[in-house]
């Protein structure tokens, strides 16, 4: 053999050989390649946190084409080899052999009836737009083809190919065709079913489930003996292979956590492939039970029911069901988990930690249910009574009104609405003033998954005290599995602020655990036998939103009854609608709650007051109190009366010899207080009056005004008669059998007995009113009449 020598002239062959290998790699480098290879809109999917397919919503282009997959499974990938172009791994993206034979065949039937193409050369057509078959176009895909084999590796190449190639109708790609087809992934698949999917893209429009069966079977079958030919499968996988029927339609695809993925994509994450936290299994039960348990409330015309299911450990959502499935048109398509709408109650149990934390109430201490006006603002309770006097544990249990307006007040809204937003509610999004005292009676709007996510981190605050602080709530990256989404820390300078102590949560859940609800939540009964959770119910104004937080060590869950279209119906409440469903769902999760975590040191409390026992308090018990509720001040309630032997009368040394006066404690409450309070404690003993003979001031207070207070502006409107009419002025007394005397600047009104209310008639301007007792005790209080 000659080798050609240094400065040798290439002879004539030598040379056509080399122009054309030159020219041949010119053509192939200057061959296009769509960039990228496949510009096509993509099906969004939604995977639970096993990976499970939950949910998915079809391409812009209205076809099934799930997102790039990041491999090909085994079965099929060997499978469509073995059928399409066994000699993958040995070719540059052109098979010689292939292309001769096709030559052969066209050339003997007169038309093309064969391609010969290999898997590279049938990527490029189809990503070329699937151009009519000539000859021309198939030199265009074969230099191309060589190319992309340059560029691309064969793992690449086959995936490329099994994503995008089409599997009739509107399904395009392996993992579409398989859910379509067999309900489940690719490394799912069986032999059988891998070779169905594996002879669709050939001739998609001539095979198809439900169509041209035998063929369809002929050639899966073809495939499964070839398979067998090369060892790839063995007898027995063959013969039950061959067993199994091939699919008849098209399968529907999952539809759980329908308003999650949608959620997911109104921001802009479409295409995907989304991997939530979600538990596929808990998903499709809490789903199950939300849709059941709303159909039974279809009948009073409430349509719709939302429910949220939260790991306090990892902030992980478990289940997302943001609306019922129900018929009709009802705003089923509303994701009601991120609807805005009045929370009734469930922020009470919040000021309820937050009051405990600044020192301003004991658990148990109590709090004024009285009648109350407040800048125009008059709240009342739902039974549209008055107590006089609640302990705050018991009022966050009754979920009274009026009590939490007071310590609302005492606490101040302003601070309220800032601790509120540093834990996480942003739907906060207007000044304090703007809700005012109305904010602890759902005043303002939020939604279930801000609620959730407050009480998740509340109840994660508790759990994990000594590990970390509460953090602001979950945000919508605790929905999905990315870390690069993950909530960022509170700043450190909003850390202490945003903070609930874990000893005030632990006295907040374990009110909350009590199972005595009265007026609003009449029919907790139903639920003694429940587990013994901490929960708090809400009722919106009119009736529109029934709310229900239920929280144990590992979980909380949040729901919510209504309708969509903020409608109200009679019963709808939130232990009337929403606890029934919440306990539903308690039962699908495991564990209880134990929230009797001792905090801090014993410390003695005085059984009628809930204040720390003074030397006056009689009747006491212990509670453990962490060192912040230690300087709270003691009991107030209690004061020493000087009586007679009898103890009927107060007297003093002016009047009683000074040997015989007995000195004893007296709980003592505001006139107001009082007047209320023993209606419903017949035990609560009055205050004994100054004896007769006795001379020199009563120095507490027998007696009060309800309304107005010092300095009120009172509008009395016009009747229809043109003139003014009246305004309804109370008062309260100590002695309930007491009677009292009523003036308006100096002029008689009339007098009262037992319910102490008068009618006033006054004049624009400014006003005295004065009122006496038959023991000579008198009050006065300036107000003002406008227009």
């Amino acid at each position: 053999m000659k080798v050609l020598k240094s400065g040798a002239k290439l002879n004539k062959w030598q040379k056509v050989v080399l122009s054309s290998v030159i020219l041949f790699f010119l053509l192939v480098l200057f061959s296009p390649l769509p960039s990228p290879l496949f510009n096509t809109p993509h099906t969004t999917t939604l995977h639970a946190s096993n990976g499970q397919l939950l949910s998915a919503a079809i391409a812009r282009d209205q076809q099934w084409r799930f997102p790039i997959s990041d491999s090909i499974a085994y079965k099929f990938r060997t499978a469509i080899r073995i059928y399409e172009d066994e000699y993958f791994y040995y070719h540059l993206g052109v098979n010689p052999v292939s292309i001769a034979r096709a030559v052969w065949q066209n050339s003997k039937a007169g038309k093309i009836i064969s391609g010969g193409s290999t898997l590279t050369m049938q990527t490029i057509r189809m990503a070329y737009g699937n151009k009519p078959r000539t000859y021309g176009q198939k030199i265009i895909e074969l230099f191309a083809a060589v190319k992309m084999e340059l560029f691309y590796s064969k793992s690449e190449i086959l995936k490329t190919y099994a994503d995008n190639a089409p599997f009739g109708g509107n399904i395009v790609g392996i993992s579409a065709a398989s859910y379509r087809y067999f309900g489940r992934a690719p490394h799912q698949l069986s032999w059988a079913e891998a070779a169905s999917l594996a002879v669709l893209p050939n001739d998609p429009s001539s095979i198809y489930p439900g169509k041209n069966e035998e063929a369809f079977l002929k050639k899966r079958n073809k495939l499964l003996t070839k398979l067998f030919d090369k060892s790839i499968i063995d007898e027995d996988d063959l013969f039950l292979a061959k067993q199994e029927p091939l699919p008849q339609k098209v399968k529907s695809l999952p539809n759980n956590a329908y308003h999650l993925l949608h959620r997911k994509m109104s921001e802009g994450k479409t295409g995907i492939s989304i991997h939530s936290t979600l538990d596929a299994n808990l998903q499709k039960r809490a789903a199950n039970l939300v849709n059941i348990y709303s159909k039974r409330w279809a009948g009073n015309q409430v349509h719709n029911a939302a429910a949220i299911m939260v790991e306090i450990e990892t902030g992980n959502v478990q289940a997302y069901v943001g609306n019922s499935a129900n018929l009709g048109q009802h705003g089923q398509y509303v994701d009601i988990i991120t609807a805005k709408r009045s929370p009734g109650s469930l922020l009470k149990p919040i000021l309820y930690a937050a009051a405990l934390d600044e020192g301003l109430i004991m658990p148990n201490q109590l709090l004024p249910d009285i009648p109350l006006f407040y800048r125009g603002f008059s709240p009342k309770n739902f039974d549209r009574k008055f107590r006089g006097a609640v302990p705050a544990n018991q009022a966050l249990t009754s979920s009274l009104n009026v009590p939490f307006v007071h310590l609302l007040i005492e606490y101040g809204y302003e601070k309220f609405h800032q601790k509120l937003q540093k834990m996480g509610m942003a739907s906060l999004d207007k000044p304090a003033s703007h809700y005012g005292l109305s904010l602890i009676l759902g005043g303002a709007e939020t939604t279930l998954d801000e609620l959730t996510s407050i009480y998740a981190g509340m109840a994660r605050s508790y759990v994990r005290f000594s590990e970390r602080p509460l953090n602001k709530g979950c945000s919508s990256s605790d929905y999905f599995q990315n870390h690069s989404e993950q909530i960022n820390p509170i700043p450190e300078e909003l850390e202490e602020y945003g903070n609930l102590a874990a000893p005030s949560l632990g006295f907040t859940f374990r009110a909350m655990q009590q199972l005595n609800r009265p007026g609003q939540e009449a029919g907790w009964e139903q639920f003694n036998s429940a587990k013994p959770i901490a929960w708090k119910t809400g009722t919106s104004f009119g009736f529109r939103d029934g709310w229900a937080i239920g929280i144990t060590n590992k979980h909380v869950i949040g729901v919510w009854m209504g309708n969509a279209d903020g409608e109200g119906r009679p019963g709808l409440t939130g232990v009337q609608a929403a606890a029934p469903l919440l306990f539903q769902l308690l039962e699908l999760l495991p564990g209880d709650a134990d929230f009797n975590q001792p905090f801090g040191s014993p410390q003695k409390i005085c059984t009628l007051s809930g204040m720390r026992a003074s030397t006056l308090c009689e009747e006491t018990f212990s509670i453990s109190t962490p060192n912040y509720l230690e300087s709270t001040p003691t009991c107030t309630y209690h004061q020493i009366l000087h009586l007679d032997k009898s103890e009927a009368f107060q007297v003093n040394s002016d009047c009683y010899k000074v040997s015989s006066i007995k000195n004893k404690p007296w709980f003592i409450l505001p006139p107001v207080q009082a007047w209320y309070y023993q209606k419903y404690h017949p035990a609560y003993k009055k205050i004994p009056p100054l004896a007769p003979d006795c001379k020199g001031d009563n120095k507490l207070n027998t007696f009060e005004l309800i309304y107005p207070r010092q300095f009120t502006k009172v509008y009395i409107p016009i009747e229809q008669d043109g003139n003014r009419g009246f305004a309804i002025f109370e008062a309260a007394h100590q002695d309930k059998n007491a009677t009292l005397f009523w003036h308006l600047d100096d002029t008689y009104l009339g007098l009262t007995e037992g319910n102490h209310q008068m009618s006033i008639k006054a004049t624009k301007g400014r006003h005295l009113l004065t009122i006496v007792d038959s023991n000579g005790n008198e009050l006065k209080r300036n107000f003002e009449i406008i227009n």
